[in-house]
């Protein structure tokens, strides 16, 4: 193991492995910290990637992504970055085990969504019954009956959005109606006329009890409600972010803490 690295990458999902992959055909010296608690490991296919097809696994993905980067030699360790310093020109990143020093830190250390209260959640995440990107995957929710829950400004775009797919798509809000529920009916979407309080699963579906008591019964939900922005490793070095937490970057991604690039 080296003393000191060109370039630590912190975080071994898609973005982290990617940059790894370049930056050691740059023939740099590269290092990638991985947690192993990558967001893209929960897909269970994903058929918007391109160059697969028949589509491919968030763990099958990951795997073929850390195979090309070994290829290349770039060491991975399994450890989680708890902390970064900078000092004489340098980084120093700690977690378990002794610290890593590099010139450059690039963090791909991505997000957590947030996710509404379903019993058996990952299982079903892996049967496709919850899901959270629709960019990623409306066309594989077409012409379902489609759920989005969230506050209401979040689950309309989204909503307005998953239109494209089907012709059922309901708003579950976590708040009030807002006066939306005309202008939602005019683009074909419904609104749910109370909040929803309980998730489960059902035979072919997600079944929802609103406040109301009402039950409604959707092939699909969608989660609307946000998520936490990993970025407190820049945050705490002083790198400026908006109130999401989100970075600011110049054009060439780099944050305001110079060496400090961060991935998308």
């Amino acid at each position: 193991m080296r003393s000191r690295w060109e370039c630590l990458i912190v975080g071994g999902g898609p973005a982290g492995l990617t940059a790894a992959i370049y930056l050691a055909r740059y023939r740099r010296r590269v290092l990638l910290a991985d947690a192993a608690n990558s967001r893209a490991e929960a897909i269970p296919k994903s058929h918007n990637h391109p160059g697969f097809a028949g589509g491919v696994s968030g763990h099958e993905l990951l795997a073929r992504l850390r195979r090309q980067a070994r290829r290349y030699e770039v060491e991975i360790m399994n450890v989680k970055i708890e902390k970064l310093e900078k000092s004489n020109g340098h980084f120093v990143a700690k977690g378990a085990g002794a610290p890593l020093e590099a010139d450059r830190v690039l963090l791909a250390t991505g997000i957590t969504d947030a996710s509404p209260a379903l019993p058996g959640l990952q299982r079903a995440i892996a049967n496709g019954l919850l899901r959270y990107c629709p960019i990623c995957d409306g066309y594989e929710a077409l012409d379902k009956k489609i759920a989005v829950v969230g506050p209401l400004q979040h689950a309309c775009k989204k909503a307005v959005f998953l239109r494209t797919y089907s012709r059922s798509v309901t708003v579950l809000p976590l708040d009030g109606a807002d006066g939306r529920s005309a202008s939602l009916r005019g683009q074909g979407i419904e609104l749910a006329p109370a909040a929803p309080e309980h998730f489960q699963q059902s035979s072919s579906g997600v079944s929802v009890r609103l406040q109301n008591e009402q039950w409604r019964e959707f092939d699909v939900l969608y989660s609307a409600l946000g998520c936490i922005v990993h970025s407190e490793l820049a945050t705490a070095l002083g790198a400026r972010c908006n109130e999401l937490g989100n970075l600011e970057v110049d054009s060439s991604q780099c944050t305001s803490i110079e060496g400090l690039p961060c991935g998308r």
